[in-house]
């Protein structure tokens, strides 16, 4: 079964987006690989799959909707509070939802096939724009994918803690899936 042309509405009822973060520094033993994952996020891809170059994505990700899904890794597991702290240092500190409140996502070209596409598009993040590449994959009318985000490009400091003992990695990497529903 293959994709029609056509515009499809994605969000959250049809897809799930994650960002996955990893740990570095002295302490990194003590804290947790993450899952944070997008609650509320909408976007609209505009798909030929007889001309890929003509398609096109957008997507709008409410900043302040990241909640952490889970943790591994670290001496112990990681409990409701770590979460909340971590959700409110990353609301507050990194991404400063109340001036920075969207995370937007927005195609230039796309190429390949549908089976194996390539998105180049501009990814506007606490208050910067830059590009960024999505490497995907669409079988029938699901879509996965992700993209490698260096928090320092945007102008963020990746998060650390325990003196900088214990600090994220700079690239963090986003991925997605989702079911392609016509609009309408």
């Amino acid at each position: 079964m293959s994709i029609s042309a056509g515009r499809y509405a994605l969000g959250p009822d049809s897809g799930r987006l994650v960002v996955l973060t990893t740990r570095t520094g002295l302490g990194a033993k003590a804290g947790h690989d993450l899952t944070i994952e997008a609650t509320r996020w909408h976007g609209v891809a505009m798909v030929d799959p007889a001309d890929p170059a003509g398609s096109s994505v957008t997507v709008e990700v409410e900043a302040g909707s990241l909640v952490v899904r889970e943790g591994t890794g670290g001496v112990k597991p990681l409990s409701d509070s770590d979460r909340r702290d971590i959700e409110k240092a990353m609301r507050e500190k990194v991404l400063q939802v109340g001036r920075h409140p969207a995370i937007t996502f927005r195609s230039r070209g796309i190429g390949g096939t549908p089976e194996s596409f390539r998105i180049e598009g501009d990814l506007e993040l606490a208050g910067a724009t830059r590009p960024v590449v999505v490497e995907g994959t669409l079988d029938a009318a699901h879509a996965r994918g992700s993209a490698v985000v260096v928090q320092s490009q945007w102008g963020i400091k990746p998060y650390s803690a325990f003196f900088g003992a214990l600090k994220l990695n700079d690239e963090v990497e986003i991925r997605f899936e989702a079911d392609l529903t016509p609009e309408g």
